[in-house]
């Protein structure tokens, strides 16, 4: 009895209520009231005759929890829902009801359909709003900072499949460079990287997105907590040994300059191999270096505000080929073999220790070391075939008569 007394009302009817109150007190005027409601004083009148017939009730709207009388039928909502999810269930609203009133015609309104969506499940509402992205400036010199990604397009038309366009442009003047791989991946970076480096010198920034190839996705362990270290992908790692500093881009947007080029790549580049004739990774990679690149830059690059190339040239004594492999641990045991992709290894000198340092090159060569020292070993082609143990039937063993368990037990028996 006490939840039927309870009466919900909205604070804009409790406004009115405590108005309408003073109304009927004789405290306030019907058509000051009509001024502070925003209503009309033979409306606040009505108001005022129903709160004195019904008590506070009286304020809240008649058609409240009732139907719209400007409701579709029931019938046409579940057979509109049921064609979206079965036909129309990757539609936005707005294309979905063009498409209901074109094919199945249904004629409702985008809100109505949206609505309905919604409330069954279909359908969730997202908000995007553009961000706000500052402009910014070139670096001031050739080598400051240079961004690296992978496009992946068709790059020879139908006369190759799909390869990935590696490319390098620096910030400064634009100059850019690259070379075609088969994938986008580490070994790629890598081998591109190191052309760069090569041919220009270690820059100070490199600028990369967060394509698992660039960034490790690899949680921290307990270890790496306590030492405060993160966890380095093989492209951070070379990076890291070679001191260029990483930045990894939160958008597409922040490195705009390189993922820019691509699109005159693909417009330009894939015209002017077609014209070349070329069908082959290999021919492409040839025509970048001998043709495209040097016209390109000489076309769209641009001088530096300084004069100074901050590309720093490559210390003697680092070995570019251990650099620039993929590193990892194994295991050894105790009959002095490795496992690795799949391969069993044997090393033909004992290192001395249970791991192993395991550095596969560009080029598909393994190289194992222990302290940078390299360890000799040999692939083992087919692994040994042990022989297999013959398991005899378990013997029961059924104790003499003479057993002292059996004594005891019939010691037993007796005193039973």
């Amino acid at each position: 009895m006490a939840e039927r007394d309870i009466i919900r009302m909205s604070q804009k009817e409790l406004k009115c209520l405590h108005i309408i109150l003073k109304v009927l007190e004789k405290r306030l005027k019907q058509t000051e009231a009509a001024k502070l409601l925003g209503l009309c004083a033979r409306q606040i009148a009505r108001i005022a005759q129903r709160v004195r017939k019904e008590g506070a009730q009286g304020i809240i709207h008649k058609s409240r929890g009732k139907p719209s009388n400007r409701a579709l039928p029931e019938p046409l909502k579940a057979k509109t829902i049921k064609l979206y999810r079965k036909k129309y269930y990757d539609f936005g609203p707005i294309f979905a009801n063009e498409k209901l009133f074109e094919i199945n015609k249904i004629k409702i309104s985008n809100q109505t359909l949206r609505n309905w969506l919604i409330e069954d499940g279909a359908w969730q509402i997202t908000r995007k709003h553009k961000k706000h992205r500052q402009w910014r400036q070139r670096k001031d010199s050739f080598g400051e900072m240079v961004q690296i990604d992978g496009s992946h397009h068709k790059w020879l038309e139908n006369r190759a499949p799909e390869c990935v366009l590696m490319g390098h442009i620096d910030d400064a003047t634009g100059r850019m460079s690259g070379k075609f791989y088969n994938y986008e991946g580490t070994k790629p970076a890598m081998d591109s990287f190191k052309r760069y480096i090569i041919k220009y010198g270690i820059p100070l920034y490199v600028y990369l997105d967060k394509h698992t190839t660039y960034k490790s996705t690899k949680k921290q362990s307990i270890e790496d907590e306590l030492n405060n270290t993160k966890s380095l992908s093989q492209l951070e790692r070379v990076f890291k040994e070679l001191g260029a500093v990483v930045i990894h881009a939160n958008s597409p947007q922040a490195k705009g300059r390189v993922e820019r080029s691509f699109n005159t790549h693909q417009d330009r580049l894939i015209k002017e191999m077609r014209l070349a004739g070329i069908k082959t990774i290999k021919a492409a990679n040839k025509f970048l270096d001998s043709y495209y690149w040097p016209k390109h830059n000489r076309k769209f690059a641009m001088p530096a505000k300084s004069k100074t190339n901050l590309h720093r040239p490559i210390p003697k004594h680092l070995d570019l080929d251990r650099i620039f492999s993929v590193k990892g641990n194994a295991a050894l045991r105790n009959d002095f073999t490795i496992r690795y992709k799949k391969k069993l290894y044997q090393i033909l000198e004992n290192p001395g220790t249970k791991t192993v340092a395991i550095e596969e090159r560009l080029n598909g060569k393994l190289c194992i070391y222990h302290k940078d020292r390299q360890l000799k070993y040999e692939l083992i082609d087919t692994k040994p075939i042990q022989a297999k143990k013959v398991y005899k039937p378990r013997k029961i063993y059924i104790p003499p008569k003479d057993h002292p368990y059996r004594k005891f037990k019939i010691r037993t028996r007796k005193c039973a």
